[in-house]
């Protein structure tokens, strides 16, 4: 059995919208997507996310399919009459033909952790800032270094997640102090402060910028047998410093895995993302609360 939890969020009906989808098969493997439109509908981010996770699974898989949308579980599950959106109603009946589709209604923020998860991704892509270029490329559409000469400077700051996924025999290994490498947490922590200094070695066309801080918060998560990060970066600077805090998050998931790779080769590294960011010509931008 495959199971697949839905959602999908507007902001406006129509208005800008997202959708994601948490796939998680036999072994527990965990997979989540999602996506954006400028103009759409609840609705509509909802049939999209049920067929957008469809599409990650195997033909003739066996799946159960969780969504707070009554709109789509009764439709699917108890032939409400389809009177819009019949193009995607078209698509998701071609995607469950392929398949052995079980629909499971779940009550909206109930406590269900992944659907509350695809419903956090879903209202972060419909935030998502409507981009309309590309700052990085010139004309010719060639790799550039973006001039910020005469941006002004501001105070800055970014903050980024990521989870680190685990055995929980792994997770209490962390848990009582015995694995074999060392202190994890502290180890991780000084790693994402490292990290962050160095991003502009790292990504190539991102500016050297001081940072005034950078602070790496852990959490051990027992329901979720994780290690939760979140960094969070701060300057006063002509650029932003999302880069120097998606980069803490990365390297100090990275000195986590490396510390308990000897004893749990399935640690995964999952949803490294920005959450939100203060300061400079975009404004502040609230991703995730």
């Amino acid at each position: 059995m495959i199971n697949l939890y839905t959602d999908g969020a507007c902001l406006g009906n129509p208005g800008p919208g997202g959708w994601a989808a948490v796939i998680v098969d036999e072994q527990g493997n965990k997979t989540a997507i999602g996506g954006h439109e400028d103009s759409t509908t609840n609705n509509r981010m909802e049939i999209t996310a049920v067929i957008s996770g469809l599409q990650r699974t195997p033909e003739r898989a066996l799946v159960a399919v969780y969504s707070d949308s009554q709109y789509i579980i009764n439709t699917m599950a108890k032939g409400w009459k389809r009177t819009a959106n019949l193009d995607l109603w078209k698509e998701l009946d071609a995607e469950v033909k392929g398949r052995r589709v079980q629909w499971q209604w779940v009550r909206d923020h109930n406590g269900h952790r992944e659907n509350d998860e695809a419903n956090a991704m879903a209202q972060r892509y419909s935030r998502w800032p409507l981009t309309r270029s590309l700052s990085h490329l010139d004309e010719q559409g060639q790799a550039r270094m973006v001039d910020v000469g005469g941006k002004e400077t501001t105070h800055r700051v970014a903050v980024a997640k990521g989870v680190v996924r685990m055995q929980p025999e792994t997770l209490r290994l962390i848990q009582d102090g015995k694995v074999e490498k060392g202190d994890v947490l502290t180890v991780a922590r000084i790693a994402g402060i490292m990290g962050a200094k160095q991003t502009s070695q790292l990504i190539p066309l991102c500016h050297p910028i001081p940072l005034d801080n950078v602070a790496i918060d852990l959490e051990l998560d027992e329901a979720l047998s994780a290690v939760k990060i979140t960094a969070t970066a701060e300057t006063v600077a002509k650029t932003g410093v999302e880069m120097e805090a998606l980069t803490a998050v990365t390297v100090a998931a990275l000195a986590v895995y490396d510390m308990v790779k000897s004893a749990d080769r399935g640690t995964c590294i999952d949803q490294v993302r920005l959450v939100s960011k203060r300061g400079g010509q975009s404004g502040d931008i609230v991703l995730e609360e």
